[in-house]
């Protein structure tokens, strides 16, 4: 009988990535699975994957150690994961193992006999060398990086595992972070928003601080852009409450990401801060399309300059999102030019989120080309079903056939089916892209690529049958070069 199994958390700490537990979550079905079993030492199991063979997985979770036969370089890689995770959920049978795993235990025993005897020069005894019986991945010195079944040189030293160190200290803070961002958050809620430190940038920056030191960057950014709304607008309280309890939820959620369902997992480890190699996004099977540039904008975020290229799939529908960042002096992308379409292959990153980078492109762009428009309300609905996968999202694109309207002091943006409101952003080039959209439009309906914030919409594009002209918010040429 098995004695003691991992927790979720034992298991998200040996993960390479968020991402990986994401991966496995599909796995983690006995029906993927033939010939699961465990024991006090190992589990192992056979899955079907891509391949015509199945890849067999075995697991020394006593020990720590992985080894499957999948091309995978990762350890351990996502079928490890997904036994692991089968176990935790009293998902295995309690059974003698088979042979080939009886001799993979006995020869990781050996290595650490091995490594044990050579210890003896530092006064270490070989005959009372222990192994722990406890299942404590995030302290263990044992977690191989590639066995492979079959192997025959048991007297190889076992690697110390400096990346799964890192890794597991890295999740450990993240988890501190999120728990104190929630006590935070019970704080800001019990003295109410009344409380006049609020009104203090260090009430924000230092808790923007903590949270970078506990690698959620994300969330330090949402935090920062949260302080200038404060006392911003005679709304202020409402936009506040509303940003506290998205960063309740994606609290709650980062500390709970190996019960969550697949992609939404790889979406909250993305929104709280994990970040994702772009070599690894960039070995993802692309998305190939004919993407049309609908709409450009340049942000300042802190003291960094952001530009968001907003492309749409010709055939698929799908946008994607692709970013630059500069800092003073630095350069933004100026590869895609709004109005254009692009053959190339999108590589999305984990989850269902819009961002992606580009990869390899086929073809000169094609101008002009705009993207379909909808309805106000048909927009709406897109964008509407966009928030469901990721409630926190803050910019969404959409295009629609509207006209510029002014009811009450406000500009919006109307046809037959509503309106939407325009971002009062209140600064000249912000201005003066609305003079521009009136000026082309002179009062009819255009097709418009829109970004929708949850305070109003700021348009980017204006798609004419000859032309796309861009109006989105640009960079300022004395803080970033060649923007």
């Amino acid at each position: 009988m098995v004695t003691s199994r991992w927790s979720i958390e034992q298991v998200e700490s040996v993960a390479p990535s968020a991402a990986a537990v994401t991966a496995a979550q599909p796995l983690a079905s006995p029906s993927r699975w033939t010939g699961l079993g465990a024991d006090n030492a190992a589990l192992w199991g056979s899955c079907q994957g891509s391949g015509s063979e199945p890849y067999d997985t075995m697991v020394d979770h006593q020990h720590v150690g992985f080894t499957c036969t999948c091309p995978s370089r990762k350890t351990p890689c996502k079928h490890a994961l997904a036994l692991l995770l089968l176990w935790v959920r009293d998902q295995v049978v309690d059974t003698p193992p088979p042979a080939h795993v009886s001799t993979w235990i006995d020869r990781r025993s050996a290595r650490r006999t091995t490594a044990s005897r050579s210890t003896d020069g530092d006064g270490a005894s070989s005959d009372t060398a222990s192994e722990s019986t406890a299942p404590e991945p995030a302290a263990s010195e044992t977690v191989e990086a590639g066995d492979a079944i079959g192997e025959s040189d048991p007297t190889q030293p076992v690697p110390q595992p400096d990346r799964n160190t890192a890794r597991n200290d890295r999740v450990e803070r993240m988890h501190g972070g999120l728990s104190e961002l929630d006590r935070w958050l019970d704080d800001r809620i019990r003295t109410g928003l009344a409380d006049p430190s609020l009104a203090r940038y260090a009430t924000w920056d230092d808790l923007a601080a903590r949270l970078v030191d506990a690698q959620a960057g994300s969330l330090a950014n949402r935090i920062r852009r949260l302080a200038g709304l404060v006392g911003a607008s005679p709304g202020w309280h409402d936009e506040v409450l509303a940003e506290l309890g998205l960063l309740h939820l994606l609290s709650q959620a980062g500390r709970h990401l190996g019960s969550l369902p697949g992609p939404l997992a790889d979406a909250v480890a993305t929104s709280v801060g994990w970040q994702v190699k772009q070599a690894d996004v960039l070995a993802g099977v692309p998305d190939t399309d004919h993407w049309i540039v609908a709409g450009r904008s340049d942000v300042r975020e802190d003291r960094i300059e952001v530009r968001r290229h907003w492309l749409r799939g010709t055939s698929s529908g799908r946008w994607a999102l692709c970013l630059s960042f500069a800092a003073y002096q630095q350069s933004l992308d100026a590869s895609l030019m709004v109005g254009t379409s692009v053959h190339a292959d999108i590589h999305r990153y984990p989850g269902p989120a819009l961002r992606s980078l580009v990869g390899a492109r086929y073809a000169l762009p094609v101008e002009p080309v705009s993207p379909p428009s909808h309805t106000i309300a048909e927009g709406c609905d897109e964008v509407g079903s966009m928030l469901v996968s990721e409630p926190w999202l803050d910019r969404l694109p959409v295009t629609i056939r509207a006209r510029l309207a002014r009811s009450g002091g406000v500009w919006a943006l109307a046809d037959a089916t509503g309106s939407l409101p325009v971002l009062d952003a209140g600064t000249r080039q912000f201005d003066a892209g609305l003079a521009m959209l009136l000026a082309v439009s002179e009062g009819r309906e255009v097709d418009l690529t829109v970004e929708w914030t949850p305070h109003g919409v700021v348009p980017l594009s204006i798609h004419l049958p000859d032309r796309t002209v861009d109006i989105g918010p640009r960079a300022n040429t004395s803080f970033v070069s060649a923007a």
